[in-house]
């Protein structure tokens, strides 16, 4: 089967052709219908050699959904032909939270080596995908695989963020959304689904000002230091309720603290490199919290796609063939791509 691999550390990725995989004991095989890219690929693929510990080569791809295509033996429930979606955080199962669906925080993960596909397993940018465990796939129903497919991170990891602030954000509060790309302009429509708050939208990009206006925010700006005093000044000084920051770089980070008022949340999604300070006296308003939330519970995913059947979320989408795949990654890196890249084998 072909297959888009990183298989040299500072290299771009590669189509290849490798093995087409067989489910083992309790395995699900997919037939690829389609594959997300994200900011956490070219994360991983900047890494340096010392710091790499995802494995080479690696099948790239944490985005993923698929008709369910073979099943290995004891699996049951799950009929052949089933278009699925691929819940991406995988733990052991076992755990207090694998229990209550929370396995993006299973506590066995690292110990016994479970990795997600994409990101230290082999992942969904390829023609099949063998998923570890039924408990993975939720189904996708009537909802379209390429529309929908980056839903399983860039719609459940702001969702997760979101519900984390929900009781911040009731009528009358401010929330800002930092970086409108694949999980911001995301963020903003959940924000306007599932909260009464006014949503304001920071970016360097007019074109993704112009996209979140588009999805709901009430006001976008330019994610420059002028934007603090014009944040500020909509809320009569006083901050607001929530920030969640889809960059964190230093800047953004900084930019956060400053306009986040009392008692308010600072969430940071982002895989940038900055860091914040914590403590009496390091930030103007009193009682601000700060979270980095990953990705999202299984629960939670099945939450999103409801959302999205009742048209509460639509993630704006461009679509390469697998061939043209690294040219998706090139135009990521570049910072050329508006909302979501989806790669269709």
């Amino acid at each position: 089967m072909r297959a888009l691999q990183y298989r040299t550390i500072g290299q771009p990725p590669e189509v290849v052709e490798i093995d087409t995989p067989e489910p083992g004991p309790g395995q699900v095989r997919l037939k690829v219908t389609a594959s997300g890219v994200c900011h956490s690929d070219e994360f991983i693929m900047s890494l340096p050699e010392n710091e790499y510990i995802y494995g080479l080569p690696l099948t790239l791809g944490h985005e993923g959904a698929g008709v369910v295509d073979r099943v290995g033996e004891g699996v049951q429930y799950i009929e052949e032909g089933t278009p699925m979606a691929v819940y991406g955080p995988w733990g052991c199962g076992l755990c207090y939270e694998c229990s209550s669906g929370r396995e993006n925080y299973c506590r066995n993960a690292g110990k016994f080596g479970i990795a997600p596909p994409g990101l230290g397993a082999p992942g969904a940018m390829a023609e099949y995908l063998i998923v570890d465990s039924p408990r993975h796939l939720l189904p996708l129903g009537e909802l379209d695989p390429v529309q929908n497919v980056s839903l399983t991170d860039a719609g459940l990891t702001p969702y997760h963020a979101i519900k984390g602030s929900l009781e911040k954000l009731p009528s009358g509060a401010t929330a800002v959304v930092i970086g409108v790309g694949g999980l911001g302009h995301v963020a903003v429509q959940i924000l306007r689904a599932m909260t009464a708050a006014t949503v304001v939208a920071l970016d360097i990009d007019e074109a993704k000002l112009n996209l979140a206006t588009d999805v709901g925010a009430h006001y976008t700006f330019p994610s420059e230091p002028g934007a603090v005093d014009l944040v500020r000044d909509l809320t009569g000084g006083r901050g607001v309720d929530a920030v969640f920051d889809f960059v964190t770089i230093q800047a953004t980070l900084d930019m956060g603290q400053a306009m986040v008022g009392s008692q308010g949340d600072q969430v940071l999604v982002g895989v940038g490199a900055g860091t914040l300070p914590v403590g009496l006296g390091a930030t103007a308003a009193w009682e601000t919290s700060i979270r980095a939330p990953y990705w999202g519970s299984r629960p939670e995913l099945f939450e999103v796609l409801d959302l999205a059947r009742g048209g509460g979320l639509n993630v704006h989408t461009e679509v390469f063939s697998l061939e043209e795949a690294p040219a998706a990654y090139e135009k990521l890196k570049n910072n050329q791509l508006l909302g979501r890249a989806v790669v269709v084998p």
